[in-house]
């Protein structure tokens, strides 16, 4: 069990990782009523997947800890994110009267907190929200920094917005109902941590790899926790991307993000931001140096967590730059890229040629380690 606090300027986040900790949520958080003795309401946001499964857990522990409970569900995947969800989820909002003493529960992946803490944070200008993770991918990353943001068919994540979290409460054995491939896929993003911050964790990873995948209580548990820290020291230098420190984290993302709007969101997330970071990986080897060795144990662990390095779909480079072209970090008509010089030596770099890009892209096709995606 971990349990410690991320600050803010002017707040903090307290995140706890313990097994079942999804049944304490009531009293974590207490207080079912206001100072005025009215009782508060808790609006529940959970998916089509995750709600059968949880979210009855979650409004027993609310309702325990004397909150109103009202649940809506949103649809899964990245349909969720759209303008009609979250007039959708303003509707629910003002029919259950939540008022500013509420609180907003986000039960499920990245995709239910990024909708979720979207709303949390525009409605009344702000309440209080909880993320109760389900995913790998957001136990590793989504769930910590604020981000929150949906899509527009102009591309992803256009609209949103910084709102810290009261309370992370991680239960890694909800990790037991994902399919193997949802399992894969969050896992690239504990990759892209490891190359951000040392050899020692890259070696973690690789000795781990087979744990990690059987979902071994210990190593699960020790990876989140270890992922999570990484993230929250990054952030609180940064915690509203001001300033070069928190851009980092977008390592293989600006390829990924791209190559994901490209495949029409057939790809999982992590599936894409495997290949992002091959690509990123593959470049910093041509313009900053870094070492043939290291991009040869990327590509040989993210093989043996069981994720793609190669882009199998049809999906053109010419159509993924045009996509990167939509990325929030673009500037002067380029995308900043986030290359390494070595492992936990990063740079940003905005000036790379077009022709650089597309023959990162296309290396994404060579043959080579390659483990298929399947289900």
């Amino acid at each position: 069990m971990f349990e410690y606090r991320v600050r803010h300027p002017e707040s903090a986040t307290s995140v706890v990782i313990r097994p079942r900790v999804i049944d304490d949520i009531g009293a974590l958080l207490s207080g079912g009523f206001d100072a005025s003795g009215r009782q508060r309401t808790a609006a529940l946001i959970t998916d089509d997947v995750v709600g059968p499964l949880y979210a009855e857990r979650v409004r027993a522990s609310m309702t325990s800890a004397g909150f109103r409970v009202e649940e809506h569900r949103v649809p899964s995947g990245e349909d969720a994110k759209s303008l009609e969800v979250v007039s959708d989820l303003y509707a629910t909002f003002a029919a259950a009267r939540l008022d500013r003493h509420g609180v907003v529960l986000a039960l499920g992946g990245g995709v239910v907190s990024d909708v979720a803490g979207l709303v949390a944070a525009s409605w009344m200008r702000g309440v209080s929200w909880v993320v109760l993770p389900t995913t790998m991918e957001a136990d590793l990353d989504a769930c910590l920094g604020g981000k929150t943001a949906i899509n527009l068919p102009a591309g992803k994540n256009l609209v949103g917005a910084f709102h810290q979290p009261r309370l992370i409460a991680v239960d890694p054995t909800c990790l037991q109902t994902l399919s193997p491939r949802d399992v894969r896929a969050g896992l690239a993003e504990g990759v892209k941590h490891a190359l951000l911050s040392s050899p020692e964790l890259l070696a973690w990873c690789e000795d781990h790899a087979a744990e990690v995948l059987r979902l071994d209580s210990t190593a699960t548990a020790e990876l989140i926790e270890r992922n999570l820290r990484i993230k929250a020291d990054i952030v609180a230098r940064d915690p509203f991307e001001r300033l070069s420190e928190r851009i980092v984290l977008n390592l293989g993302h600006t390829f990924g993000h791209a190559i994901e709007v490209c495949s029409g969101y057939a790809l999982r997330h992590g599936e894409c931001v495997a290949m992002g970071l091959i690509a990123a990986c593959r470049l910093s080897r041509t313009l900053t140096g870094l070492p043939s060795e290291v991009v040869d144990r990327v590509e040989c662990l993210l093989a043996a967590l069981g994720l793609p390095t190669r882009l199998s779909v049809a999906v053109e480079s010419d159509a993924v730059i045009e996509a990167m072209r939509d990325d929030k970090k673009m500037c002067g008509g380029r995308p900043t890229l986030v290359l390494l010089e070595d492992i936990g030596r990063v740079t940003l770099r905005g000036d790379v040629e077009e022709s650089a890009i597309r023959a990162a892209l296309d290396s994404l096709r060579d043959a080579g380690v390659h483990a298929p995606i399947g289900q």
